[in-house]
């Protein structure tokens, strides 16, 4: 029996708890992230946001959580039963396991894989089958097409995404998170690769559905798109994961740009303000400037977005890793 609680229960017990650490924070912050988007949208816009539920609004959150968990779960008549549950489940799902391999500090993080960016392509990559999913079941034109939407958007612009992260790949010379952030140390990806950064925040709001590119929730053509006939809680897991996959591709911004833990210009010592720190500053600053965009940028048409993917951004991606890969070599200062 001690055998048996030493070599397997207690690693998995542990290896629970890890989980537990990352996943419950995140949650909390995922729900406290919608109170932050109505009071920043609102400060921008002049007006309130929540302030009657609690003390300021702080409990706004709650309230609606609670709210869509008691509400009737709605299950049209010829819908797929089986793949209309399963959709919700998987777009929440997929936002969570990809924390499994971002750093949060040095060698604060679950799994440390030395492919640890592939792993977090293939995750955002496979984001998209439960909006198809959510769209195929629900037996709806509108929730159809505006998964047909999602898919091309997101593999458009996830094209982007990998040619501009192979730029920084080239430039820290390794796959695996914690090495990108400390090849930074001196120097952010963002100074040499700006154009990139600039380049990757839109790519994100596109890969995220947000506004001004949240085409596939277009309500004034779609009424809200592919999670038009969900309710309740299974309405909640695809907004629980919308705005997952904001926090995780604000977090993979900051790792690949701006220096993961590291402080700015190295001017404050970790041992005074510790590098987890750093990275949840870094990544607060990339949320504003999501909710930033949704406050002032008018809705994209979606033969501008697909313009705007495959005629401006992809060719600049691809030049720009040809631009890289000639400087280092040029300049013999390939990462050996």
């Amino acid at each position: 029996m001690d055998s048996l609680w030493t070599g397997t229960i207690w690693p998995l017990a542990v290896i629970v708890f890890y989980i537990l650490l990352i996943a419950v924070p995140l949650m909390v912050a995922m729900a406290y992230l919608t109170y932050a988007e109505r009071k920043i949208i609102g400060a921008m816009q002049l007006r309130q946001g929540p302030m009657t539920v609690g003390p300021y609004g702080l409990l706004q959150p709650i309230a609606d959580g609670v709210k869509l968990f008691f509400k009737e779960t709605v299950i049209p008549t010829g819908a797929n039963k089986i793949v209309f549950v399963m959709a919700p489940m998987v777009t929440f799902i997929l936002a969570l396991v990809g924390w499994a391999v971002i750093p949060f500090g040095a060698g604060i993080v679950l799994a440390d894989i030395n492919v640890g960016i592939l792993y977090l392509l293939a995750i955002s990559s496979l984001g998209v089958y439960g909006i198809i999913m959510a769209g195929w079941a629900s037996n709806s034109r509108y929730a159809f097409l505006g998964a047909l939407r999602s898919s091309a958007q997101m593999i458009s612009y996830e094209i982007a995404i990998g040619l501009i992260i192979i730029s920084v790949l080239i430039t820290a010379g390794s796959l695996n998170l914690s090495e990108i952030v400390m090849a930074q140390d001196g120097l952010w990806y963002i100074i040499p690769h700006f154009p990139m950064f600039m380049i990757f925040m839109v790519a994100i709001l596109a890969e995220t559905n947000r506004h001004p590119f949240d085409l596939p929730e277009d309500e004034s053509t779609l009424v809200t798109g592919y999670n038009v006939e969900y309710s309740s809680m299974t309405f909640a897991l695809f907004f629980l994961g919308e705005y997952m996959n904001m926090i995780l591709m604000s977090a993979i911004a900051v790792i690949l740009f701006l220096g993961g833990w590291l402080p700015p210009l190295n001017i404050f010592p970790l041992t005074l303000i510790p590098g987890p720190i750093w990275f949840i500053l870094k990544v607060c600053f990339v949320l504003f400037c999501f909710i930033w965009a949704r406050a002032t940028l008018p809705r994209y048409r979606y033969d501008q977005l697909m313009r705007l993917g495959w005629k401006i951004l992809l060719p600049f991606s691809l030049l720009w890793v040809v631009l890289t890969s000639g400087f280092l070599v040029y300049f013999d200062m390939l990462p050996r």
